[in-house]
């Protein structure tokens, strides 16, 4: 399959180091102003991986044209400028788009699967490929099973077949909301790991695990998707890679707030908050522990007095 790749940070690149190793013909993408792909361009090296000399490297989003699939990995809220103001003018047709992102357009609290529907031609399908995993070990050769869903039937198939590997077992997602809403979500529980990391709770997260996938379950249903998908690999399923690995950014970046550092990388996490709360006050969904995440860092609240307030609430059955 010809696959173009957009964004050329951590799982950009190992997308489509994984790719090639597949015998893909994969071609990654990354704006000429991009540090990272400027490192690719002179040593074909990110710090994380080598790409070997069978990837092609673009800084032209024309490389799209030829592509049967377009894979995206690219920052949330950067999504709908990407598909209205630079791949729209190119004008693609018959193409499958494949999100490997999570995150919900904090605006319109929309999924980023309706944001691709809404800003490219009919003829295009759109996929999600999500679940656990990181780069430093799928490239040191750790396996792990993820997530292929698409409301397309024919297009889930073929690229569940494509894509699976030694080091992915690909699942077929039969819930589009529940996945990528439980996708996004997890962003957020893993914020409250490293709270309580940086707290020194580390034990709480077993009760955070367990509340938090609930809550989600939750929200799932409200939103008409299966309460079910809450427990599979994009929310749960994903929770050992965030909440508790040292290569998480969202749990890093918890931990790294409540010990006044500061932390430069991208954690998805703190614009999910935003969303969630939204979307909560929206459908009217209980969400205490992504509320509490939501207070801390958009309202400055103590994250001491919300982890008690959480404690406080009032005493009920757990299901």
């Amino acid at each position: 399959m010809k696959i173009t790749v957009i964004g050329c940070g951590r799982w950009g690149s190992l997308i489509t180091w994984y790719l090639d190793r597949l015998g893909h013909e994969v071609t990654l993408y990354g704006r000429a102003s991009s540090g990272h792909m400027q490192a690719f361009l002179q040593t074909r090296g990110n710090g994380l991986l080598t790409l070997p000399e069978s990837v092609g490297l673009s800084t032209s989003l024309s490389c799209t044209r030829d592509a049967e699939a377009i894979i995206i990995s690219i920052d949330s809220q950067g999504l709908r400028a990407l598909m209205e103001k630079e791949l729209r003018p190119l004008q693609l047709r018959n193409k499958i788009f494949v999100l490997c992102m999570k995150g919900i357009e904090i605006s319109t609290g929309k999924r980023l699967s309706q944001i691709v529907e809404e800003s490219t031609d009919p003829s295009n399908r759109v996929a999600v490929w999500l679940g656990p995993g990181h780069v430093q070990e799928f490239y040191a050769g750790v396996p792990n099973c993820m997530v292929i869903d698409s409301c397309d039937e024919d297009v889930k198939h073929r690229l569940v077949e494509a894509f699976s590997g030694e080091l992915i077992r690909f699942y077929y997602g039969q819930d589009l909301i529940g996945n990528e809403i439980g996708a996004a979500s997890k962003n957020v529980i893993g914020i409250a790991a490293g709270f309580l990391d940086g707290m020194g709770i580390p034990t709480l997260k077993g009760a955070l695990m367990s509340r938090g996938t609930r809550e989600i379950s939750r929200l799932i249903q409200a939103l008409g998707g299966n309460s079910v998908s809450a427990y599979g690999l994009c929310h749960l399923g994903d929770y050992e890679a965030t909440v508790f690995s040292p290569y998480s950014h969202n749990r890093q970046f918890g931990e790294s707030f409540i010990k006044g550092e500061r932390y430069g990388a991208l954690a998805e996490g703190y614009y999910t908050a935003d969303a969630l709360h939204r979307i909560a006050q929206q459908y009217g969904v209980e969400l205490p522990i992504c509320e509490a995440v939501y207070r801390v860092l958009y309202l400055e609240r103590d994250p001491k007095e919300e982890m008690g307030t959480l404690f406080r609430r009032s005493l009920k059955n757990e299901f």
